[in-house]
């Protein structure tokens, strides 16, 4: 017997996903259901991951389906020089050897390629799961015939990322292992992270000043550059993500590691860069003229901002909630949270917000209903809505906002301050958020 999915009259869209924090239930107030993808996908994948590796070639092999957005990607970028596609059609699945087809797909496209690559980074997809194909023994061929490349174990598996590692998590492991052990120096490198960490980063200022040379992942401009990340003798992370693949180089280089979670506390901030100073046994920072900067620009912006509707989301930040936490503690007027689940790691956060909050909305990003919610229309003139993020700007409509993802690689005090000096350029300055949204990338400038 056929049933309605809603009793008739059926809510309004909005009322229907929508949940304010006060009633959200933690760490999944939405249920998992069917998923929208919003056409405002600005957030980084593995592809532009895998892009960070200097002279490295990526190899995907999947359906043509599946091949369409890394292949875009790739293309919006600029670099389908460094990737190809094995496709894999419906005969593959019943009349081939899928272990051989990947062997001789890597060797066609390796002796067409105008230079030989350094690495190579090879992505299976979930259909080899399905069809148990033998991988052990692919890339131990692999590394037989062509022992003058680097291959990158990866995998473009999302059927298994809520029981298994996630893709971004198995490419960054897969990454990791690129890296050859070396004699260690005095020398530090963030990894993982999408974004190159700004001169003002306060944990890299930190550790210049005592002496530490600092390196980056994400601004290697060469394969030799990027190998000398395997003589560092300290690896710092912000982007979950890189857990596994710091967990690896500790047990396989021995290198030391610290986690630098993007809180938008100040003493949170400053109890980590102590933390830092006494796990490296060097001079605690004195961060009293920093607080100062980042009160004073936050001050400065919501002078201008006032009570104007704020909305954030959870791609411009790794701790949504420590960031509406910050804004509500310095006035501005937090009105929607754009998130599908909460971080285990921002629980004190939701609790703070669920108790002294409660009204605040909470978004999913993914609900099918959210296709049919209006645009809200903006006339010029002092905004009617703040966002902080691309999707928050699409859903809001609102040409005013913050472009920015992952936090754009800032971390600590300067990131308040450029956070500040960011939301009143937003606020004066509007975008054009329907030519962006056109393309698959929102078009922040840290990402295309």
């Amino acid at each position: 017997m056929l049933k309605r999915i809603f009793p008739s009259p059926a809510p309004a869209p909005g009322r229907a996903i929508c949940v304010t924090i006060g009633e959200a239930s933690f760490p999944a107030p939405f249920p998992h259901r069917l998923e929208y993808s919003p056409p405002c996908r600005g957030t980084w994948n593995i592809v532009h991951t895998g892009m960070l590796v200097p002279e490295a070639h990526q190899i995907f092999i999947c359906a043509a389906g599946c091949l369409r957005g890394v292949a875009l990607t790739a293309a919006e970028m600029g670099l389908m020089g460094r990737f190809s596609s094995i496709e894999l059609r419906e005969s593959d699945l019943t009349g081939r050897d899928n272990e051989q087809l990947i062997l001789a797909g890597v060797a066609d496209i390796l002796a067409h390629l105008p230079e030989k690559p350094r690495a190579v980074l090879l992505f299976p997809a979930c259909v080899h799961h399905f069809l148990g194909c033998n991988l052990r023994y692919v890339y131990r061929e692999l590394h037989r015939r062509h022992p003058d490349i680097d291959f990158a174990e990866c995998f473009m598996d999302p059927i298994r990322q809520t029981r298994y590692l996630t893709p971004e998590e198995r490419l960054r492991r897969a990454i990791s292992r690129l890296l050859p052990e070396l004699p260690k120096k005095k020398q530090a490198s963030f990894f993982g992270g999408n974004l190159k960490a700004p001169i003002a980063h306060d944990a890299a200022r930190l550790l210049r000043e005592n002496g530490w040379t600092v390196c980056d992942m994400a601004d290697c401009a060469s394969y030799n550059n990027f190998q000398e990340l395997g003589a560092s003798s300290l690896q710092l992370y912000t982007n979950p993500f890189s857990l596994p693949a710091v967990r690896d180089l500790r047990e396989r280089l021995q290198q030391d590691c610290f986690y630098l979670p993007q809180v938008w506390d100040e003493d949170a901030i400053e109890q980590l860069l102590m933390q830092l100073a006494e796990h490296l046994g060097i001079k605690a920072p004195d961060c009293t003229e920093s607080r100062q900067k980042a009160e004073q620009a936050l001050s400065d912006a919501q002078d201008l901002i006032g009570q104007t509707p704020i909305a954030i989301d959870l791609t411009f930040t790794f701790r949504p909630l420590s960031l509406a936490r910050l804004l509500l503690r310095h006035g501005f007027h937090v009105t929607k949270i754009y998130t599908d689940a909460i971080s285990p790691e921002e629980e004190a956060d939701f609790r703070y917000l669920q108790e002294h909050h409660g009204d605040i909305e909470l978004w999913p990003t993914k609900a099918p209903l959210l296709r049919k919610l209006p645009r809200p229309a903006h006339a010029e003139g002092a905004p009617a809505c703040l966002a902080l993020g691309q999707k928050a700007a699409f859903f809001q409509g609102t040409p005013h906002f913050v472009n920015m993802v992952e936090g754009g690689g800032r971390w600590g005090f300067s990131a308040i301050e450029s956070l500040a000096h960011d939301m009143i350029a937003a606020y004066r300055t509007p975008k054009d958020i329907e030519a962006n949204v056109r393309r698959k990338g929102l078009g922040g400038p840290s990402l295309l």
